[in-house]
């Protein structure tokens, strides 16, 4: 159907285009389920991710002082490092044998260029390095990947009659672990408090003085049949070639105990005469997660320390339970409930395994579920927002044109979740706060319309007029003065996209997300508005 109106500005146009358009409709629909999946797949974190860029330099220098490390490795560096454009701080430390330098960038700058400046830096400067330094280690920090979603604790469990073999529940522990490396989108896992499985070698001192044999020979005696030997082809009289290989490889128990070290008074002297030897976890690491339990009367001892005396308790620390901490972080950009989820899923699949050596597993830490619910109680707000702008409308304009803006309002979200999943963007609290924060200013729009439309039906002066021009010329009446409103709030949260440092990394999504919803609610205005106000609205003749 012809619309006989001439629109004088966009806003006439476009309402005049989609007035009677059989595809409106459809594309109100799919908007709204555009929005829909987006909510459901976008990546869900709790709080954005910042670009975050820096990197160590590790530089041995075997027999070196602090000193000699500073004036030749850390200084020198340090000059070299400052060449590199974006870094803000260089942070030098100097030990026995090595120096450490530790490389921060500004926030923002991107972490793959800024590593591969580092890498090449220390590169061209190879040549400057003193005589006997070892290859300098890079190492770059990763923030995306170094801040763990899940973690898990393995303990013993009470009242369990079976008692936790350290090497079966390291070899169990590290099965999972492999299992977990292999889901979608998991990029590391690590273990703390573990108890890695070897040979022990407890050597007698009193029978090693006896034999006048060292520790530094039982020591070079155990290293040297780790290894194995290479073949070795050798010419015989005739012209032959033999080639014939040396096995030394530690097997089992009897490798090290049938172990010759040294030769006394004519007889061999094997590993079994001077130490014991036993195939266990690593007893000489003392580092591993304990919790303990701290038994103390605070009363007593505060009183007898008044009066310089000691308690008659003693402080004690009563041992709960060793625990094993395991570890998982996602990739950049990826959802944190899904892996959170599916590495739960997987624990519980193989936690019979576990319980069958007496373990047990607590969550202590799970990332997704604050972000998703995080998400989710902001999208109730969401919700609870745009309910309260249709019973504020419903008073002045009425129920009809109340449903209108109703209808409008998720459009406008809808469209900009659509455009930031495209964008790759996360959907987490501060994108959701700039949902929040744009609803206010994206139903001026929808509102403004709707009302001039409102207003325009009720006149005296539009009685008898053709219901499609009279919306056409409502809404193409305002639509000057509402581009210039809608502009102005867009250009003052541009300026935000420009702040620099942690907060203006954080605060990202609101300077990314507002302007996109205001300059998509300008044209649900002109396009839908126009037409859920022909289909919903009744016109009323006074």
């Amino acid at each position: 159907m012809q619309i006989d109106y001439t629109p004088h500005n966009i806003a006439g146009y476009l309402a005049k285009a989609f007035l009677n358009n059989p595809l409106t409709m459809i594309m109100i629909i799919s908007i709204l389920m555009l929005g829909f999946i987006s909510l459901q797949v976008m990546p869900r974190e709790e709080d954005p991710q910042i670009q975050v860029s820096g990197g160590s330099v590790i530089v041995a220098i075997p027999g070196a002082t602090p000193r000699e490390i500073n004036n030749v490795v850390i200084k020198p560096l340090e000059r070299r490092f400052r060449e590199i454009k974006g870094v803000e701080n260089i942070y030098g430390t100097a030990m026995e044998n090595v120096g450490m330098l530790n490389i921060q960038y500004y926030i923002g700058e991107n972490r793959e260029d800024s590593n591969l400046k580092l890498y090449d830096k220390v590169m061209q400067n190879m040549d400057s390095l003193p005589a006997g330094t070892m290859q300098p280690l890079v190492k770059p920090f990763d923030i995306d990947i170094d801040i763990p979603i899940v973690t898990v604790a393995f303990y013993p469990l009470k009242g369990s009659t079976k008692k936790p073999d350290p090497v079966r529940l390291y070899k169990t522990i590290r099965e999972i672990q492999q299992k977990i490396n292999a889901l979608d989108n998991v990029s590391k896992t690590t273990l703390k408090g573990v108890k890695h499985p070897q040979f022990n070698v407890l050597v007698d001192i009193d029978k090693l003085s006896g034999y006048h044999l060292s520790l530094g020979q039982i020591a070079q005696s155990i290293k040297m049949i780790s290894k194995n030997a290479p073949d070795i082809d050798t010419p015989t009289v005739d012209d032959k070639i033999i080639v014939f290989g040396v096995k030394n490889a530690i097997e089992d128990i009897g490798d090290l105990r049938d172990l010759i070290v040294a030769q006394y008074m004519g007889s061999p002297i094997y590993l079994r005469d001077v130490a014991k030897i036993e195939y266990n976890y690593d007893i000489q690491n003392f580092q591993r997660v304990q919790l303990t339990q701290r038994e103390d009367n605070v009363t007593a001892r505060i009183e007898a320390e008044k009066h310089g005396e000691e308690p008659e308790e003693p402080l004690r620390f009563t041992e709960l339970e060793d625990q094993i901490m395991m570890t998982v972080s996602k990739l950049k950009g990826t959802n944190a409930v899904t892996i959170a989820e599916e590495t739960i899923e997987l624990l519980h699949e193989v936690g019979h395994e576990l319980a069958e050596q007496g373990v047990g597993f607590v969550i202590t830490r799970n990332y997704g579920e604050r972000a998703d619910e995080a998400v989710n109680e902001l999208v109730f707000h969401l919700v609870i927002t745009i309910g309260i702008i249709s019973l504020i409308l419903i008073p002045f304009l009425g129920w009809r044109e109340s449903l209108v803006v109703s209808i409008a309002v998720p459009m406008i979200l809808a469209t900009t979740l659509f455009v930031a999943w495209l964008t790759d963007q996360t959907i987490n609290r501060i994108t959701l706060f700039a949902f929040l924060l744009s609803i206010g200013l994206i139903v001026d729009d929808a509102i403004i319309v709707i009302e001039n439309i409102h207003r325009r039906l009720h006149l005296k002066e539009t009685q008898g007029q053709d219901i499609d021009v009279l919306i056409c010329e409502s809404t193409d009446e305002i639509g000057p003065s509402t581009n210039i409103a809608t502009i102005a709030i867009i250009l003052t949260m541009v300026p935000m996209a420009f702040v620099g440092g942690m907060m203006g990394q954080f605060m990202l999504p609101i300077p990314l997300n507002v302007p996109v919803a205001l300059a998509v609610s300008l044209f649900v205005a002109y396009v839908f508005t126009p037409y859920l106000a022909k289909k919903l609205i009744k016109v009323e003749r006074h």
